[in-house]
């Protein structure tokens, strides 16, 4: 009866830095480290619990041996991944599939995501759709490499909002940090990669191309956001996106200054990141300080809780498909 708090796993990456380490004080891999997944279940690269019952147990074990604390939920993988992305360089111009295509051709789930900015350097953009009006004419800007006229860059700041259903070619760039919240997946097709060569291959990373063309929406249309805020006790709370325009999670951003008593609202269970401040979760007759960079996830069994602190959070939960 306490939430489960999470380790990250990390990803050293081409475009990484160490701002995972700077401002999240994570421990580490040595040089350029892009990702920390934060809240993942996915194969062999799910986070271990920390605490209570299930300590040093990976939390695709828990999920799959205990549905109850989940809401017995249909489907038969943990349905979301949270991670923080530090691009100290230009990350790879890339698109992502759907569900059917992803299982029919991967053998996995598709990726649908969405960005919440908390750092961009001045003058920062994301690459963010392209213009090309029908599918032969997108292969034909592809096949010549007309980058510049395809790609479309889209000036972004902290607190910035993107939401990035599967189809939609995109990618951070240089001085960005975000937290991503996504479908359990990592299937990725690399469209562009500013013709770059790995150090350890010394080859230029594998493209795919042909993939890319075939699942990328024609023409891109930007999705109709409704973020809209509320105030309850002393918590601000942005809702970012749910279904129906996001089928397969809700997403919150919450500014706390004080005290937000709350619960699990219908949902099945949440997911939990501190991206700012300090304070404490209290549930249960228990209390539990929390940090930036503190992971959990508030599983079924709790159904009510308080938020105590001046920090800053995002919260996600499942939506109705996996």
């Amino acid at each position: 009866m306490e939430p489960f708090f999470l380790t990250p796993y990390f990803r050293p990456k081409i475009w990484g830095g160490r701002k995972l380490k700077t401002i999240f004080n994570y421990d580490i891999p040595d040089g350029k480290v892009g990702e920390a997944w934060v809240i993942s279940g996915y194969k062999d690269d799910a986070s271990t619990i920390t605490n209570g019952d299930f300590e040093g147990q990976s939390l695709r074990k828990v999920y799959h041996e205990n549905p109850e604390l989940f809401g017995n939920p249909e489907s038969e993988e943990f349905p979301l991944l949270v991670k923080f992305l530090d691009a100290n360089d230009n990350l790879s111009v890339q698109v992502h599939p759907n569900n059917d295509y992803a299982r029919k051709v991967e053998n996995d789930s598709g990726k649908t995501e969405s960005w919440y900015v908390l750092q961009a350097d001045p003058g920062s953009y994301l690459i963010y759709g392209h213009t090309a009006k029908t599918r032969s004419e997108l292969a034909d800007m592809i096949h010549k490499g007309e980058w510049d006229k395809l790609l479309r860059k889209i000036p972004v700041k902290a607190g910035d909002f993107f939401y990035v259903p599967s189809g939609t070619i995109h990618a951070l760039t240089k001085g960005i940090l975000v937290i991503e919240t996504q479908q359990s997946s990592d299937v990725t097709y690399r469209l562009y990669d500013y013709d770059r060569v790995d150090q350890k291959t010394g080859k230029k990373r594998e493209l795919h191309t042909q993939k890319s063309i075939d699942v990328t929406q024609v023409p891109h249309v930007d999705p109709k956001l409704e973020i809209t805020t509320s105030k309850k006790q002393d918590a601000i709370i942005k809702t970012l996106v749910q279904p129906p325009l996001s089928p397969h999670f809700y997403l919150w951003q919450i500014d706390l200054n004080g005290q937000w008593n709350t619960g699990l609202n219908g949902h099945p269970f949440l997911l939990v990141t501190i991206i700012n401040g300090s304070g404490t979760i209290e549930c249960e007759n228990k209390t539990f300080n929390l940090s930036i960079g503190t992971n959990m996830i508030i599983p079924n069994n709790i159904k009510e809780f308080k938020f105590l602190g001046n920090m800053k959070m995002v919260i996600s939960t499942p939506g109705n498909q996996d």
